[in-house]
């Protein structure tokens, strides 16, 4: 079952965010594009290269309005001890949440029950808290931080300009294409 449209259910839960611990709830998301970007844990070996490439690309996503949220079953105490610990995960300023419970990892079915872990799944919100896109890898395949900001960038364009979508490899200032009856079989 897709979870494209499907609107993110209420939660609460820690973070570590700019040497803080604070709380996040759905009620934060409200009027913003957010990435939840799901992890399998700290003190990892793929997870850092990732963290890391956002982390690198942090700025781009914020120029665009959106927020991330980095994920994993970790608790904030952890985030701060590997924050601590780690030149790379001391780059990052996005908020690193805290799912113990496996809560939100549940109900983005990423959650990896009998390892208590989540598998490293990326999804995008738009402001009303509905999923966009999604994607979900297994733990030994890591992402690309620009191809992420790229669908950030076509998902926004689509929800602009509702009669437009966006090709394959589509950026920003690119062509678009309008669908219609002319356009079947020319492409």
């Amino acid at each position: 079952m897709s979870l494209i449209g499907k609107k993110i259910e209420e939660f609460k839960v820690q973070a570590f965010h700019n040497g803080e611990f604070r709380e996040i709830s759905n009620e934060v998301l409200k009027g913003q594009w957010s990435i939840f970007f799901f992890y399998p844990a700290d003190f990892t070996f793929v997870c850092p290269t990732e963290l890391g490439d956002l982390a690198d690309n942090y700025e781009k996503f914020r120029e665009v309005g959106a927020e991330i949220y980095s994920v994993s079953t970790d608790t904030h105490f952890a985030h701060k001890a590997w924050h601590d610990a780690s030149d790379t995960i001391k780059k990052i300023k996005f908020p690193m949440l805290s799912d113990p419970t496996g809560s939100l990892s549940r109900q983005f079915g990423v959650m990896i029950e009998e390892a208590g872990l989540a598998l490293r799944g990326t999804f995008i919100l738009n402001p009303e808290g509905e999923i966009k896109a999604y994607e979900v890898h297994d733990l030994g395949i890591g992402r690309d931080a620009e191809e992420l900001l790229r669908k950030v960038h076509a998902a926004q364009f689509v929800a602009a300009h509702g009669d437009q979508v966006c090709p394959a490899k589509w950026k920003p200032g690119q062509d678009t294409l309008k669908p219609n009856l002319n356009l079947i079989g020319k492409l």
